[in-house]
Formats: structure tokens, C-alpha cells, sequence
């Protein structure tokens, strides 16, 4: 089933842009738009559209406010803001009603599809939850024995992505195999160099040893690129707001304290960001170490 978007924002340009992107990369159909907040209220509740792109600033009611009324009105599609604002406050508050990612204008190409790739991602993992629920939901909890089933690796590492904001990333698939890798093999204790994991998992699906190195360091540079990615996203969150429970879990766990510092401080004074160094051995570890509790709880 195709996935269905509605565009709000007053800009001609930025709606037939959004479009333009979402039909062209073939992430979906755009089911209808509109100029301004309540326009869209009518129309979304008319075509209850899978995604909601909104521009944060409108006349006449502003993109916080269009999400307040739909939430309240039973609407809980996702929302995606858009805006060339940089104002903490008012992206702090869009994000405490329920935004799942936020846009810069001017449009950018790239980071439009990147972000809806995610969100779709994201979805399709919250409806393969719904349906497995409802599954069950028509089994007579009468008949059925209750019998602990211990989660597989995948099931408990597809969470801590998505939390970590990366299920979309190319690297996530990575992480998965190596921890499918290291519960299998039973390295709990001694957790293995960087190289010889990438390698082993290369050797699953490559034969020659040119190959196996030639794809254990594209491995490498997937998982690099994927961690640096959480580290963006934890940064933002910490920028919005500081007591968020998941940047407050997940910040001080998987990376070293400077590191987050100095990426929220580049974030927040607009600088160009460095070349970034993040410890991904212990990123590695800690999402073990955390995926055999999270199986055994």
C-alpha cells in the first residue's frame, strides 16, 4: 500500500517542491495539500493521510496549533515540520507535540528524502507491531499457554535504533548483523577487535579475501557514518531540550561526554562541523551489552 502524504504551508513553491520530491524518489503520493493551518485540519481530517508535512509559521494558525487541533480531534498520522525558523523555543515546542523530524528551509533535495525515508521506515516498523498485536488479540487468551519466548537480536535492536534515530540509516543493517553475529558466537566477555568483527561478518556473504576486506572496510565506514548520525541526532534532541528522557538516557551511555558537548555546541553556534570522532567500539559494546539485557529481561 502506497503511502500518503498531505503538504501545509502558504509557500506555492515549497508545496509543488515537497511534491515534486515525493512522487520523483517515488516515496509515496501526495493525496492533497493546502495554504494555511485551517485548510489543512479540513482536509487531513477528510483524507487521514499517513504523513503530515507542515510549515511551522502560517497565516491565520501556525503549524503548532494545526497539530494541537488534529491530535485532539483523533488524527495521529505522523507530522514532519518545516521551517527556516531556528528559534529553540518554538522547534522545542513543535517537537513536545509530537513532530517526528524537522526540515530547514530552504528546501534541500536531499535532506527531504533522507528524513522521509526514515519516517517511513519508522512506520512500517510501528504497523508490523500493530498487525502482529492484533493477531494475537484474536487468539482466546483461554486457550493459549503462556510461554516465554525469548525476543530474537533483531527484535530487541530495531527499538534502540529507531531511538537512536538511525533505523533508516544504510549502517543500521550492519549493527543488526553484528549483533546477530556476537549473540551467536557468544562473545559476552570478550568482546572482539573492530577488524576481525567487520571481517566475519563480511565472510558471510563474500568468498575471496580481496572481497572480504574490500567489504569488511565499506562495513566500517557504513557503521561510521550510521553512529555519527545518532550522535547528530541525540545532539539536536539535547538542543531542544536538555531533560528529554531519551537524550538523557542514551547521550552519556553510547558516547563520551565531549563528544556530545562539542557537537551540540557546533549545532548551537551554527559552525561548520568538524570532521567527527566518536568512539565506535564503545558504541558497539554499550548497544551489546544493552541488547543481551533487554533479551534476557
Amino acid at each position: 500500500m502506497s503511502i500518503s502524504f498531505v503538504i501545509v504551508d502558504d509557500d506555492a513553491v515549497s508545496r509543488r517542491m515537497l511534491q515534486n520530491i515525493i512522487e520523483h524518489c517515488k516515496l509515496g503520493e501526495v493525496a492533497g495539500t493546502a495554504e494555511e493551518g485551517m485548510e489543512g485540519t479540513q482536509i487531513i481530517l477528510e483524507l487521514k493521510p499517513d504523513i503530515v508535512l507542515i510549515d511551522l509559521l502560517m497565516p491565520n494558525q501556525d503549524g503548532i496549533e494545526t497539530i494541537t487541533q488534529l491530535k485532539d480531534r483523533g488524527y495521529n498520522g505522523k507530522f514532519i515540520m518545516i521551517s527556516q525558523i531556528e528559534n529553540k523555543e518554538l522547534v522545542g515546542q513543535a517537537y513536545q507535540r509530537g513532530i517526528e523530524f524537522f526540515i530547514h528551509k530552504p528546501i534541500n533535495r536531499l535532506e527531504v528524502e533522507a528524513v522521509l525515508l526514515k519516517v517511513n521506515e519508522r512506520r512500517k516498523y510501528e504497523r508490523q507491531i500493530i498487525e502482529i498485536k492484533q493477531s494475537l488479540a484474536k487468539f482466546d487468551p483461554v486457550e493459549l499457554t503462556p510461554v516465554r519466548r525469548e525476543p530474537t537480536a533483531r527484535e530487541v535492536v530495531k527499538p534502540i535504533l529507531m531511538d537512536l534515530g538511525i533505523i533508516g540509516e544504510i549502517g543500521s543493517k550492519d549493527i543488526i548483523s553484528l549483533m546477530e553475529y556476537l549473540i551467536e558466537h557468544r562473545q559476552a566477555a570478550d568482546f572482539p577487535p573492530l577488524k576481525e568483527l567487520y571481517e566475519s561478518i563480511a565472510r558471510t556473504y563474500k568468498q575471496s579475501k580481496s572481497d572480504i576486506e574490500k567489504e569488511s572496510k565499506a562495513i566500517e565506514q557504513r557503521i561510521r557514518r550510521t553512529v555519527m548520525a545518532a550522535l547528530n541526532h541525540l545532539a539536536s534532541i539535547g538542543l531542544t531540550d536538555y531533560s528529554n528522557p531519551k537524550f538523557e538516557y542514551y547521550a552519556p551511555l553510547y558516547f563520551d561526554f565531549q563528544d556530545i558537548r562539542m557537537k551540540m555546541k557546533v549545532m548551537d553556534e551554527e559552525q561548520q562541523p568538524e570532521k567527527g570522532k566518536v568512539n565506535i567500539k564503545k558504541f558497539l559494546q554499550v548497544f551489546y551489552i544493552e541488547v543481551l539485557e533487554k533479551k534476557k529481561s
